[in-house]
């Protein structure tokens, strides 16, 4: 099997695990991440209503990961939230992936 293939399969069954576990609402939206190679992208999701209220991306760097965290926190404090969910998508917590976070409860958004 290919070492790609079999790595995205393992990421889509941990991806689902977790979603089958936590939710959004709005009062407190999960906030999804999704990297790629070049571009991260982050999004606040109400899936109680099946909207995004609001989304941020950057560059898939470190330095990319903590301008997209404060550009969601910002976001959401605009809009009245405090509280998330947070949604890894099966991404190990280090990294980009927890530059986002940190970021995030940096700017003063609490989860």
């Amino acid at each position: 099997m290919n070492k790609n293939i079999a790595k995205t399969e393992r990421r889509t069954k941990i991806r689902k695990r977790i979603r089958s576990t936590i939710s959004g609402t709005a009062e407190c939206p999960r906030i999804s991440v999704y990297k790629s190679n070049k571009q991260l992208y982050v999004q606040l999701i109400d899936d109680v209503a099946g909207v995004t209220l609001g989304s941020s991306s950057a560059k898939s760097t470190v330095e990319g990961g903590k301008e997209a965290g404060a550009s969601i926190a910002q976001i959401a404090l605009d809009k009245g939230i405090k509280t998330a969910v947070y949604d890894r998508s099966g991404y190990e917590f280090h990294g980009i992936i927890k530059a986002v976070a940190d970021a995030a409860r940096e700017a003063g958004l609490d989860f």
